[in-house]
């Protein structure tokens, strides 16, 4: 299986661990509002809201808060403003990292990302560095119970999916079952076809998926994981993406850890 979803699981039972509910949804209102204050509140003529939508859904953010940060969109008064930002560079090992953040500061956020990276024995790279290592996906995870994979397979591809696989790593049960794959451009109504058919997936984003992953030994993993969890705790990042993977062996270790 791809080192797509072992790197999510991994981080899934770390994160379940974290327990970083409050701050999960702050930065999820934050894409929210960029999303609405960009484009339209009308989800359905603005894919960039439609994904963030999708998103709060699947971690069961409060529609009270969702509307809340709508409203506060179309307000006059809201002079928030902040800025998109990539950064790409390398983790310890040599490891492709793609951050994605949302500021209200460049001149703050850029040295607290570089000094995080530096703390950890890696270093930012210029925009483009690794991003060809990824694909830009929409990404769909549905319960295995909820469908066959040949079901899914079929209305996934008649409804534009360029890829579906099985994820079957060890991890949260929630996390695993049947993953799809599609274009940015096409996430949106994807996720509309496969949810009447099969109801809501347990995930909805977009991701920077490795075209291949880069094998690491035990400490590498422990400090690649030291290193992102600095960087989700930083308020202004939205997602991390790498693509380091990691034996059984290895993984055994991170379970016995996060036990």
């Amino acid at each position: 299986m791809s080192g797509h979803s072992q790197f999510k699981n991994i981080m899934y039972r770390k994160g379940a661990q974290d327990a970083k509910r409050a701050k999960a949804f702050a930065k999820l209102g934050r894409e929210i509002l960029v999303a609405a204050k960009l484009g339209s509140t009308d989800p359905q003529a603005n894919p960039r809201l439609r994904a963030a939508l999708a998103a709060a859904r699947t971690v069961n953010m409060p529609n009270d808060n969702i509307n809340r940060i709508l409203k506060k969109a179309l307000g006059e008064d809201n002079t928030e403003s902040y800025e998109d930002i990539r950064f790409e560079g390398f983790g310890v090992g040599g490891v492709s990292v793609i951050v994605e953040a949302l500021t209200d500061n460049r001149h703050r956020t850029v040295p607290e990302i570089r000094s995080t990276f530096s703390k950890f024995g890696g270093n930012l790279g210029e925009l483009g560095s690794v991003s060809f290592l990824f694909e830009h996906d929409g990404y769909l995870l549905f319960p295995r119970e909820s469908t066959t994979f040949d079901d899914l397979f079929e209305k996934a591809v008649e409804a534009g999916a360029e890829n579906v696989e099985e994820e079957t790593e060890e991890g949260e049960e929630s996390q695993r079952g049947w993953a799809v794959f599609c274009s940015v451009e096409n996430f949106g109504a994807l996720r509309d076809a496969l949810t009447e058919s099969f109801g809501e997936p347990s995930k909805a984003e977009i991701i920077w998926k490795p075209v291949n992953t880069l094998d690491c030994d035990f400490e590498t993993v422990q400090t690649l994981l030291k290193m992102i969890d600095a960087l989700e705790d930083n308020d202004d990042v939205q997602k991390v993406f790498t693509n380091f993977s990691c034996g059984p062996d290895v993984q055994a270790r991170l379970d016995a850890e996060f036990v």
